[in-house]
């Protein structure tokens, strides 16, 4: 069994009103792409399943949170979320709150995730020193807001000439 969390409406429902609640347990397939019917969707962190849930389901402030059993087979999306066979929500837990400090930790590690090194060096070298704790000063994110745009002008300008 594997420790997992999972967000649902205020009602205790996800999609195709699907009730979960105190050791209530489901059994997906396991068949198919991760957001198909086939997976039961959990994540491996409250933190994260708060972060996506704007994304994966759009529950709102009013989401409850629970804390989960997930077993069978396990399939992962990159770390944004999984998928399991099985998975049983043993109760409701507090949310935790989402500080500054988290948020951009996870945007950094979401930019890394696309943003190849040698396409805004200046980003990289900021993304450390931010993480490091070396530099949060709000000049840094300016400079690098600004290498940023000079990037992506050079950019827009290079797709309009060859669109020419």
């Amino acid at each position: 069994m594997t420790k997992l969390y999972k967000l649902t409406d205020q009602n205790g429902q996800t999609r195709n009103n699907t009730q979960w609640g105190p050791g209530v347990e489901h059994v997906a397939s396991g068949t198919g792409d991760l957001c198909g019917p086939g997976w039961l969707h959990a994540y491996t962190d409250p933190r994260l399943a708060l972060l996506m849930d704007s994304v994966h389901s759009d529950y709102g402030p009013n989401a409850l949170l629970w804390e989960c059993e997930g077993d069978g087979v396990f399939k992962d999306n990159n770390g944004l979320k999984c998928g399991v066979t099985r998975l049983t929500t043993l109760r409701k837990i507090h949310k935790p709150v989402l500080t500054m400090e988290i948020r951009v930790r996870f945007a950094i590690a979401c930019v890394r995730i696309v943003l190849n090194p040698g396409v805004i060096p200046e980003w990289h070298l900021w993304a450390e020193k931010w993480l490091s704790g070396e530099d949060r000063s709000a000049a840094a994110a300016i400079a690098v807001a600004r290498a940023a745009a000079t990037v992506e002008a050079a950019a827009v300008a290079l797709a309009a000439a060859i669109a020419v």
